[in-house]
């Protein structure tokens, strides 16, 4: 496995645990069964994508990559305080748009860098790229 297939696992990997995090987070405040279902649709799709990307890291003697800590805490602290100034399905929305798009821009930035990894990896990224895309456009009819 090369380095740029590793490092683009990794991030990937990162991200994940970033939007599993933000979802779990948000998803005991959602009212709306419709939202509900995106949300969980979605944290199912990120934990198959996690599993899926751990094992190709681990099937190559290489270590998982959490979220950087800063990024993690900036974070959690933006969804509490969007739940603290009005715990809504709007509220959600907005905090959630806002990841998806950090997430897209970040994905497709590692997509470009890594140019060099392989095809199981760049399927990946795009997939988790394409599941964030449909958080994204799904969570518009609740801002």
């Amino acid at each position: 496995m090369n380095t740029d297939t590793i490092n683009l696992l990794r991030e990937c990997n990162a991200g994940i645990k970033m939007g599993e995090s933000a979802i779990k987070q948000v998803l005991p405040h959602a009212k709306s069964d419709e939202l509900k279902h995106t949300l969980e649709v979605c944290k199912n799709t990120h934990a198959t994508l996690g599993d899926e990307t751990h094992a190709l890291l681990i099937s190559h003697g290489a270590d998982t990559k959490d979220p950087h800590p800063v990024a993690r805490a900036m974070s959690s602290m933006k969804i509490c305080g969007q739940m603290m100034m009005k715990e809504s399905d709007k509220s959600i929305a907005d905090v959630m748009t806002d990841g998806c798009d950090m997430g897209i821009k970040s994905l497709s930035r590692y997509l470009n860098k890594y140019k060099n990894a392989d095809d199981k990896a760049k399927n990946i990224a795009k997939r988790l790229i394409a599941s964030e895309e449909y958080l994204e456009n799904k969570m518009r009819s609740f801002l």
